[in-house]
Parts: C-alpha cells; structure tokens; sequence
C-alpha cells in the first residue's frame, strides 16, 4: 500500500524510499500530485492535523452559529447536529483535497470517512471512560492523550480506509 507523499515537491510520483518496497502505481484519475498545504508543509501527517485542527474551530463555531440562528424552541442538540453535518463535510473535501489529494470514488471515500470518524468517536468514548472511569486518572490529562491518539488512528484509518487506492499492476 502507498504510504502517501513524503518525498519533496516535484520528486517523481510516486517514489520508494531507498531500500523500500517497490514503487506502487496508482491510476492517474485516482491519485493527485500534492496540492498547496502539502508543498508548503511537506508532511501528510502535519497537513492532516492543521485540517483537524480548523475544522474542531470551525465544528464550534458552527455549533454557535445554529444556536443563534434557529428558534430557541428547538432543542440545542440540533445545533450539534447540523453543525457536525457541515464540519464532516468539510473535514472531507479538505481532507479529500488538500491532505490525501485522491480522485474518483467520491461517494465511497464518503462513506469510508464517516466510518472512519463514527469509530474515532466510538474509540474516544472507551479510552476516556476506561482511563477516567475505570482507571481512575485524571480528566483533563486523559482527555488530551486519548484525543492525541485518537487523532492518530483517524489519521492512519483515513490514509488506509477512506482515502485508500488500490494498487495497479
């Protein structure tokens, strides 16, 4: 499987490290050259947590925006709802454009990322009620750590779930 672009701006696509496994050929519809974030970042992985990282901004301020906007007599979950809607979707069309830079499939990458998501909410409950709950340790400093490695496991079900390409030849 590809491991994404690590190799500088303008290096041939795709390349394996030396030493590494042979070079993988991804159908020229399904796999991009990086885009702007990645030539200004380099690092799949940093440009993964700088679209986290505006979209977590974004997802409150849209919580906000449809607590002010829709009438007081809808429940406030509402708000949450809609505004995860429009935050989920943008989280994939930047993650989808800007990070994994993929092509075609757009209606599995979807739904791959929402599955994706659904478990990184489903693995942030567990590891948060077993280290608060059960273990017993502290909840902000558990908080962070299970958000840092749920983060990690989004980014790698993203890189092989949502946003995976099949080999070529």
């Amino acid at each position: 499987m590809s491991e994404g672009p690590t190799e500088p701006p303008g290096a041939p696509h795709p390349v394996a490290p030396l030493g590494g496994p042979a070079p993988v050929e991804v159908a020229a519809d399904e796999q991009a050259e990086p885009g702007l974030l990645l030539r200004l970042v380099r690092r799949q992985e940093v440009g993964f947590a700088l679209i986290g990282g505006f979209n977590t901004v974004f997802g409150m301020a849209l919580t906000l925006f449809w607590l002010w906007f829709l009438p007081d007599s809808w429940p406030a979950a509402v708000s949450v709802v809609f505004a995860y809607a429009v935050g989920t979707t943008t989280a994939f069309v930047l993650h989808r454009t800007l990070v994994f830079r993929v092509r075609g499939r757009v209606l599995r990458d979807f739904l791959g990322f929402v599955a994706v998501n659904s478990g990184g909410l489903l693995l942030n409950i567990v590891l948060l009620s077993l280290a608060v709950d059960v273990l017993a340790l502290p909840e902000i400093p558990s908080t962070v750590v299970v958000m840092a490695l749920v983060a990690v496991a989004s980014f790698f079900g993203h890189r092989h779930i949502s946003f995976r390409r099949a080999e070529v030849g």
